[in-house]
């Protein structure tokens, strides 16, 4: 990875502290069991993690994989693709009956998914659907569509990102489609992951297109990218650290 890209992906991870701190400097909250409760450094700390895991999870991890993208040899990329599609009708109904199934239980892998509804006789009438991807790329003259949520999705955030996945997918088969996990809350390898929630809606143990922590990371960049970009944001971390510190000591 270059170095300037580097500075980028720095730059945007010292942002997001120096903005969770100026936020909650600006606005309290007057919460009289918990001041009654816990002490002030614990309401620092509850205040200071609530808001920076929002910013961070719903804007800087998106900007970041952009640039990682980018520096991993992609064409082009965006954050927030809108793309107009135009699917058979019998095929939208089967996405929609599809994650219906799920719901019920009866779960079938990535693969079996794409061929079950791809074999539904056609009607010839088109829907027109909108779907918005977290992340877009160009490379080597292919689409990559990517839906990034938070680690611990619920199934509803996941039935709507299957949704749009099984939509691109199958109206542009060439491309390809991905739903992500910036990191493994229960560890580093994919099988650990243990948050059922989801599991109803993808096979997170074999689905290709689960990507999960170091997957995540290094499908963007390339091999290595998960230890690069962990490394930047040690760097930086040895300096919001002492600041983060200072603060609480009130110098």
């Amino acid at each position: 990875m270059k170095e300037s890209d580097k500075k980028r992906i720095a730059e945007e991870f010292r942002n997001c502290v120096l903005g969770t701190i100026r936020r909650i400097e600006e606005v309290d909250t007057y919460r009289p069991f918990h001041a009654a409760l816990l002490s002030d450094e614990a309401l620092f700390w509850s205040r200071f993690e609530r808001s920076f895991s929002t910013s961070f999870g719903q804007r800087v991890v998106e900007e970041i994989s952009k640039i990682v993208v980018l520096s991993g040899g992609a064409t082009d990329a965006s954050r927030q693709k809108e793309t107009e599609i135009a699917i058979d009708v019998a095929v939208d109904n089967a996405i929609s009956d599809h994650i219906s199934t799920l719901r019920s239980g009866n779960r079938m892998n990535w693969i079996e998914t794409l061929q079950s509804i791809d074999s539904i006789e056609k009607q010839g009438i088109n829907a027109h659907q909108r779907v918005i991807s977290d992340l877009w790329w160009k490379k080597n003259g292919i689409d990559h569509f990517m839906s990034i949520k938070t680690v611990k999705p619920n199934i509803d955030q996941t039935a709507v990102a299957k949704t749009d996945l099984l939509r691109l997918k199958l109206n542009d088969p060439a491309c390809k489609v991905y739903f992500g996990l910036y990191y493994n809350p229960c560890g580093e390898d994919k099988a650990s992951y243990a948050f059922n929630p989801p599991k109803g809606i993808f096979d997170f143990a074999n689905d290709s297109v689960v990507l999960i922590g170091r997957d995540y990371w290094d499908v963007l960049g390339g091999e290595g990218t998960y230890d690069t970009v962990l490394g930047i944001a040690r760097e930086v971390g040895m300096e919001t650290q002492v600041l983060l510190a200072s603060l609480m000591d009130g110098s």
